[in-house]
């Protein structure tokens, strides 16, 4: 095994959102699959220290890691590809490095010379990417944004500097482009790609590897082209067109024989990769079962996809795994907040409701209304984190507390059956005062959340501020739910589930973070075994 961390970077040009995230990902497969002890990083450029305050509707979902950092979605995609546990290492974003380089400043640690973007900043970026990497056989780092933007500069001479810290034998970049089809002229065009290795080139990093994303299969006489005018070896240049699932990414990877390329370049040892398990799960993912299922997520944030992606992506491998097909419908809660609008024709004829997390009073009352549905009509339900807020409000209005509410819906009434935990009020709704990462969870033998998990004893992902208040717990029977989890101290709802009903149960933890392609998570795939159960 090699004696010294290799380093992957992971830069994108042309445009944003070609893939650079499942490229990495598919990369650090493909070496896993090789026996290597692998890591990722996601560098973002964005000036927040955090993603914990990032609009979902533009960024997409905040991934959480064990240890309670609000990352990048990225984060997702590489947990899914490694199976693997990231921490809060893995996520580096402009304004954590900024704050830690203005901290020393302010400490005294620069002896009075002037700090600047070159050595210092850049300094900094490149301990974090090492102590991220330290322990590990390869570290693959990406850079968020495009090459050209002016945010990612520093990044950027950041990892040329590192390159030449290592030893070029121990660092290797990889360069995502795009190479658009003129319909036109029928031909897929190669300058953007030239210009953006050119580009880079001038920054002073020369990629080893380009990874050409196209909407269709590129001829692969490009590859002849584009070896000329960039520089790069044709093998070491890779046509990626779109795929049906992105789990196929790593496949084609490795029918093109670039790990080889990559192993070869870093003086990795040759070994013959175990892809099996994850052959058999990409076939399983696109095969076409006899049944199909409907399932409507009643969601808020309705303007990106990526909003809900572990959603989706879970719910996705459950039916896999139980050999069924299903089809996916946003529903918009925003659309039944009024008193007057009822959510019943939009769930009618749905095999199952699922409703995500979340966070504002935008879209509360059509998920209480969707989880009064579930209740009232025997349609199974999933709740995750404010959907388990939801379901208890809706529960308890269905019994007749009609004023039952949250903090973030109506602060003022009388009956808060979901409230903030004492030392959280008055604060504001940052990640500084959420319950975020691992915490365990004592189920209660006999329900069906053990049953799903084979066990009494579990730890899952949080992210949220709101608690069930103990003050209403006694009641729960009388509404028709259970608390079936709570926290080892019995403080703490984690689970529920409603009582006479075929499956009704939601979380106070994201269970979604932990479901992986080829293990989906006991509670996604509960949930849709259920449904095939009507």
């Amino acid at each position: 095994m090699p004696k010294a961390t290799k380093y992957i970077f992971v830069t994108g040009g042309v445009l944003s959102g070609l893939g650079k995230g499942i490229t990495a990902a598919s990369i650090a497969n493909l070496l896993k699959a090789r026996g290597l002890h692998v890591n990722l990083q996601k560098c973002d450029p964005y000036l927040n220290v955090d993603a914990g305050t990032l609009n979902p509707r533009e960024h997409g979902e905040c991934f959480v890691t064990k240890d309670g950092a609000e990352t990048d979605l990225d984060l997702g995609h590489y947990e899914r590809f490694i199976d693997e546990e990231l921490t809060s290492s893995s996520s580096l974003m402009s304004g954590r490095v900024f704050l830690r380089v203005i901290e020393d400043e302010r400490a005294g640690k620069y002896a009075g010379e002037d700090v600047q973007i070159v050595p210092h900043l850049t300094a900094a970026i490149q301990e974090f990417i090492v102590d991220a990497g330290t322990g590990f056989d390869v570290h693959i780092v990406e850079i968020g944004g495009t090459v050209g933007d002016i945010e990612s500069l520093s990044f950027l001479e950041a990892i040329r500097e590192l390159g030449i810290r290592v030893g070029r034998e121990n660092c290797l970049y990889v360069h995502v482009v795009y190479l658009p089809y003129l319909a036109a002229s029928q031909e897929t065009k190669t300058k953007p790609a030239q210009n953006s290795v050119r580009e880079l080139r001038g920054l002073g990093i020369s990629p080893n590897v380009l990874v050409c994303r196209s909407e269709k299969p590129a001829n692969p006489k490009v590859k002849g082209k584009l070896s000329l005018f960039t520089g790069v070896n044709e093998d070491a240049i890779v046509l990626l067109p779109n795929a049906p699932s992105i789990y196929e990414v790593p496949l084609t990877l490795e029918d093109t024989g670039i790990a080889e390329v990559i192993c070869k370049e870093l003086h990795l040892p040759s070994i013959k990769a175990d892809l099996k398990p994850w052959r058999d799960m990409v076939k399983r993912s696109t095969k076409d079962f006899d049944r199909t299922l409907n399932v409507g997520v009643v969601a808020k944030y309705m303007d990106n996809f990526d909003a809900y992606i572990c959603v989706f992506e879970a719910l996705r491998a459950a039916a896999w795994w139980n050999d069924v097909n299903l089809v996916l419908q946003w529903i918009p809660a925003e659309k039944f907040d009024g008193e007057n609008d009822r959510i019943d024709a939009a769930l009618k004829g749905l095999d199952g409701i699922v409703v995500p997390g979340g966070f504002g009073e935008r879209g509360l009352e059509g998920k209480i209304k969707a989880a009064q549905y579930a209740l009232k009509h025997k349609v199974p339900y999933l709740g995750l984190c404010l959907g388990l807020q939801m379901a208890v409000i809706a529960a308890a209005r269905n019994a007749g507390i009609t004023d039952a509410s949250t903090f973030e819906l109506n602060p003022s009434s009388k009956n808060l059956v979901i409230n903030t935990m004492l030392d959280q009020h008055d604060k504001l709704l940052t990640g500084g005062t959420m319950r975020l990462g691992n915490y365990p969870c004592n189920l209660e033998k006999g329900s069906k959340a053990a049953h799903a998990y084979g066990t009494s004893a579990i730890v899952e992902r949080h992210r949220h501020r709101g608690e069930c208040n103990n003050d209403y717990r006694n009641q729960y029977e009388a509404w028709g739910i259970r608390a079936v989890g709570t926290s080892p101290d019995g403080q703490l709802v984690e689970v529920i589930e409603a009582i006479n009903h075929p499956f009704f149960m939601a979380s106070q933890f994201h269970p979604e973070f932990k479901s992986r392609p080829n293990r989906p998570h006991p509670m996604f795939k509960s949930f849709v075994s259920s449904l095939l159960q009507k």
